[in-house]
């Protein structure tokens, strides 16, 4: 079951790997692409190891989303509501929700991820608001940018 992700994600030919994912897309299979992303960011299990294809995904293909808004914007949704877990239990009203959002975050070197700049490049205001996308905007604005934003208008103010 591990290597169910990678072979979606390379493919050796004699000397060269491959992506089927990307080939898909370039070859206008968006319907297949789509059914990888699925496939990818479904969370399976058995008796040992929980597989979630997410860490893979943005491994292998670091800049997916800069991709897939270039060539593929109608598989952003798809890709993005993977990245969403929602319990099926509800209790006291309420739905347990994980967000696997680190990779839009960051990049694999630690450092900040221009997911936000590449969905805003994009246009697409639905995007935008899909409840991933918020998430990690929150994160960035309550835990950086508010203050830089901040001290950066106190310094103004007292010019």
């Amino acid at each position: 079951r591990g290597k169910r992700a990678l072979e979606l994600l390379n493919i050796t030919v004699g000397t060269q790997s491959i992506s089927p994912f990307y080939w898909a897309i370039e070859s206008g299979s968006l319907v297949t692409a789509q059914a990888m992303i699925n496939d990818l960011l479904t969370i399976r299990a058995d008796r040992e190891n929980y597989y979630f294809g997410y860490d893979d995904l943005f491994t292998r293909h670091p800049e997916v989303l800069q991709r897939l808004c270039a060539d593929a914007a109608n598989l952003l949704w798809p890709l993005l509501d993977g990245l969403i877990w929602r319990s099926r239990l509800a209790m006291a009203g309420q739905r347990r929700v994980n967000y696997y959002v680190k990779h839009l975050m960051q990049d694999s070197e630690g450092k900040l991820n221009k997911a936000m700049e590449w969905l805003a490049d994009n246009g697409d205001p639905k995007i935008i608001c899909h409840p991933a996308v918020v998430m990690f905007s929150d994160v960035f604005w309550g835990q950086l940018a508010n203050r830089y934003f901040l001290l950066g208008r106190v310094y103004f103010l007292f010019m």
